[in-house]
Formats: C-alpha cells, structure tokens, sequence
C-alpha cells in the first residue's frame, strides 16, 4: 500500500505533464487535507470468533489529496486525484485504510476569472478498501513487536462530483476550498454509499489563461 501511494503522484505528473502538450491555457498540481464523513452501519460483528463483539465504526478522519488538472480550453479540462488516510484506523478489531481515486472532467464556468475562479468537477474511478490484522508476535529475544498483515483488499467503482473556489495568492499560486460528493457502489462497509468530503488544498497552475 505504501509503495502504491508512493508512486500515485508520480502517475498524475506524468499524466497532467504528457497532457500539457496538448494543453492550451496551463495544467495545476495541487495537494492538500479533507475530511470524509460516512455513517456506520451500527452493527457488532464477532470478528474472530470468540464470542467477542465489536461495533463497525463510522468513516472519519484527515485524508491525504493529490491531483492535478490540464485545461485543454479556457472552459474545459480533464484531471485526476487520488485521497487516502495517512493512518490506519480501527474497524471492528481489524485496521483499515480507503484510498479514493478518480478521473475528472473539469469545468471552468467563468472564463475570464483571474484572481477567484470557480470549478466544478465530476467523473468516476474507484475506491479500494485495505484491511490488516495487527499480531503482536512475543518472544524473550525481541520483546513484542507489532506484525500488520494484510487480510484482505477489496474495489468498489464510484462517482464524484464536487466544486472549489481557487484563490489565487500569486498569479501561479492558489488556495482551495472544495466539497466533494461520493457515490459508491455497494459501500457495505459502511451504513450509506454517500460520502461528502470536505478540504482545502494548495497549488500551483503552470502555463497563463
């Protein structure tokens, strides 16, 4: 998983730079924090059999985003963004990691806009669900170290939708504010297949409007 993401943002440059050939007004690269909210299903779950009962939580938390955009007219672009929880976090006894990645439209409705430019952005892509067991493995020799396996990693497909307010600090340079919307397929893991994010992130346009 680490490796993964480690090479997610190495994927949106080469993606956004081989677009920037083709690109007419600039291509963006931002990255930024979020939070994504997703009720849970409030059931208890035996997770290892034990007679032991453990209640599903919620989705909450900081995730990590990274994106970028090409305009390919003042008007019209395409981009992509990948957003996932630095940490794991607690499910049910297990420990559990979502990444979200999609692959956008991108919308500028007023093109003259130079220092606050409106965006809206839809598309679709995926969301994978990562699942480890964390197993203190003892001995006299090294004490307890903590082993994380992974048990299982499984895909949903899902639809976004979202619109930002860049503000741009410098004429490259932006802060955005933005909202998402998630609809994800068979999100069974959770109580609800919607899931709203909010952020901001920092970035920075390459290339003039």
């Amino acid at each position: 998983m680490k490796r993964a993401l480690l090479y997610l943002p190495l994927c949106l440059l080469t993606f956004t730079g081989g677009m920037a050939l083709h690109a007419q007004t600039g291509v963006d690269l931002h990255i930024g924090a979020s939070g994504a909210n997703a009720k849970s299903t409030g059931e208890s779950i035996e997770t290892f059999g034990d007679g032991n009962f453990y209640r599903t939580p919620s989705l909450d938390g900081v995730f990590m985003d990274i994106g970028g955009g090409v305009m390919l007219t003042p008007r019209y672009g395409i981009g992509a963004e990948v957003s996932f929880k630095p940490r794991q976090s607690d499910y049910a006894g297990l420990a559990y990691r979502p990444l979200f990645f999609d692959f956008d439209g991108i919308v500028h409705p007023l093109t003259k806009a130079k220092t606050v430019v409106p965006e809206l952005r839809a598309g679709l892509g995926w969301v994978n669900m990562k699942y480890y067991y964390n197993q203190a493995d003892c001995n006299v020799f090294q004490g307890c170290p903590g082993q994380n396996q992974l048990i299982q990693s499984q895909n949903h497909f899902q639809l976004k939708a979202g619109a930002g307010l860049s503000f741009f600090v410098t004429p490259h340079v932006y802060v955005r504010p933005q909202f998402d919307i998630h609809w994800v397929h068979n999100f069974y893991d959770f109580g609800t297949n919607w899931v709203p994010q909010y952020g901001v992130s920092v970035g920075y346009r390459f290339g003039a409007d």
